[in-house]
């Protein structure tokens, strides 16, 4: 048996696709992950993984094209805090978590939300698996948020973007973070992504144009969406290099924030594929800086 892995998945809309390619390298190099904590979209791949159902789970991720990931956008028409309500993305996923309690799951998770009122993180380790994810993917203004015992709770990623914190307290050889916020470095070539044109967001104007619908108004929403998606990317991006400063993973895998638009849910492959790259890649520095030691302690 190789050594035991608390895994902790960050925050980053589609990105969050690396981590299944995250996963898999991880276990290929033998590793075993016994803990997840997870944030937004992190929350969302390591509840599937917990609950026993990545695979069918990447299955399902690697079959939407953009016109299926626009198909799950249910707008929202009344005041409700979100533009999208979130209900027809989960219903598609329903069958691959059902009604499990996460304190049942065979491993231990954690999903971690923001109290607004409260101003506070929140740990969901017991409890709805549903509820939990539902709660921590509540990407302000864009999902609505969920009411729970008083609380008003959204996104985990507006305080904490790379929830490294809730695995301290595991008994596991290593802590491994993904992060899927880090600022792109030129030694390192991202996947090739869509031209601006296109991009989701792209495509969802010229659809809306085909149906008539297109207007002033519903640009300047797409444009603050665009907007609000920016400011919370650059606000993650800050926040965590102070997480990883103060709870320092033994291995960071870096996923460069460019290398893939938060809503570029048609990616999952190329995504995926990034995932398990760079995870390698952050093993095998690891394996090096461990072997070194102890080349130097003979």
């Amino acid at each position: 048996m190789g050594l035991s892995v608390s895994l902790a998945l960050g925050s980053g809309g589609a990105r969050g696709y690396a981590h299944i390619g995250a996963i898999e390298a991880l276990e290929e190099r033998g590793y075993e992950i016994r803990s997840v904590s997870g944030c937004s979209m992190g929350a969302l791949v390591g509840g599937f993984y917990a609950a026993g159902n990545i695979r069918e789970f990447k299955s399902w991720a690697l079959k939407v094209d953009w016109f299926k990931a626009l198909k799950l956008v249910d707008l929202s028409l009344l005041p409700s805090g979100g533009a999208i309500k979130g209900d027809r993305v989960f219903e598609r996923l329903e069958p691959f978590f059902g009604d499990r309690a996460i304190e049942n799951l065979p491993i231990r998770y954690t999903a971690v939300a923001t109290d607004l009122d409260g101003k506070k993180e929140i740990w969901f380790q017991e409890g709805d698996l549903r509820t939990a994810i539902r709660a921590s993917i509540a990407i302000p203004t864009v999902f609505t948020p969920i009411h729970r015992n008083g609380r008003v709770l959204v996104d985990g990623g507006v305080l904490n973007p790379l929830p490294i914190a809730p695995l301290t307290s595991d008994h596991n050889d290593l802590i491994v973070a993904v992060n899927l916020s880090a600022i792109y470095s030129t030694s390192l070539k991202p996947v090739s992504r869509d031209k601006d044109k296109n991009s989701l967001m792209q495509k969802l104007e010229k659809w809306l144009i085909k149906l008539g619908v297109w207007n002033a108004k519903a640009r300047a929403s797409v444009t603050q969406l665009e907007i609000l998606q920016r400011v919370i990317e650059v606000m993650q991006e800050s926040m965590t290099l102070f997480k990883v400063a103060g709870y320092p993973p033994d291995i960071l895998v870096d996923i460069p924030v460019e290398s893939c638009k938060t809503y570029e849910f048609h990616k999952a492959e190329e995504m995926i594929a990034l995932g398990y790259d760079l995870t390698n890649r952050a093993i095998d520095a690891y394996e090096a800086r461990g072997a070194n030691r102890s080349i130097s302690s003979m």
